[in-house]
């Protein structure tokens, strides 16, 4: 069985390439730059891009089972390539946003064209429906923890049920390995509801210190989130924090239904990545 992997070198699909190597699996990686990709040893790795399909032909051949990373605009192209080179299933990383049909979420627009482009195509398919990651605090804070050891934000009693980027590939892994994961579409979240400042309190006794948690209104957020994110994403997370408050997210049991063992706490997440929110001192040269 070959399994193709694409955004191989991205938080999940790294670890979604782990473990299918750990279970025997022939293993290929998709990436941009495989000089780059520091992917397991008897992994195949292929230059290629979801957004320009035409470079994808070689790494398709001889594949049967596919991880989609969802890139909207060429999804059809890519999922009619991959049936026409025998692919029989596809998993696909989308996002618990695609349940909001509002029309105004720009997260569940992205991934409900993925998703339609993937069941129109009579492909078996899986979809990994992660709620918000935990990862997206290492852009969201981990500048202001690293170079000032605190943090800004709004709307610190919002809860939230962030899911470790692990517990996503082990998903992913299991229904692209095993049988009995087709036509499922799996929201994903952690055990927990975690309000943001104590998401701040976990992530400092990782690091062993003390780090103040600073309340900040929704629009100086807006103002320090649109520095690096276009505006719909922040209103996006602006809107999540702000619903949350009024309406606690609750933690649902998909991981372990699927696993057969708990999803990994908050606190484990900021134990693995306790080094990503260090300081980072500049090299002294001579």
């Amino acid at each position: 069985m070959t399994v193709l992997v694409t955004g191989a070198t991205g938080s999940v699909g790294r670890q979604v390439v782990d473990r299918l190597v750990r279970a025997g699996a022939d293993v290929r990686a998709l990436t941009r730059n495989p000089a780059t990709a520091r992917l397991p040893q008897g992994v195949e790795v292929y230059a290629g891009d979801l957004e320009r399909p035409q470079t994808l032909a070689a790494a398709l051949g001889g594949v049967e089972r596919l991880y989609l990373f969802p890139v909207p605009d060429t999804a059809r192209e890519v999922v009619a390539l991959a049936k026409e080179a025998g692919v029989r299933r596809i998993v696909v990383l989308s996002s618990s946003s695609v349940l909001d049909t509002s029309g105004d979420n720009h997260s569940g627009e992205h991934h409900r064209a993925v998703e339609r482009a993937v069941e129109e195509s009579g492909i078996e398919w899986t979809f990994v429906r992660p709620d918000e990651f935990a990862t997206n605090i290492l852009w969201k804070w981990g500048h202001s923890i690293r170079t000032e050891g605190l943090v800004r934000a709004p709307y610190g009693n919002a809860p939230r049920v962030l899911i470790h980027e692990a517990d996503v590939a082990d998903v992913a892994a299991a229904a692209l390995l095993q049988d009995g994961h087709a036509g499922q579409a799996y929201v994903l979240t952690g055990p927990e509801a975690i309000t943001q400042a104590d998401q701040v309190r976990a992530i400092a006794a990782a690091l062993g210190t003390d780090i103040p948690f600073e309340e900040i209104t929704p629009d100086q957020a807006r103002e320090q989130m649109g520095r690096f994110m276009p505006p719909p994403v922040v209103e996006m997370v602006i809107g999540y924090l702000a619903d949350a408050v009024e309406d606690p997210p609750v933690p649902l049991d998909t991981v372990e239904k699927v696993l057969g063992r708990p999803a990994r706490t908050f606190a484990q997440w900021a134990a693995d990545h306790a080094a990503d929110f260090a300081p980072r001192h500049e090299a002294v040269t001579a």
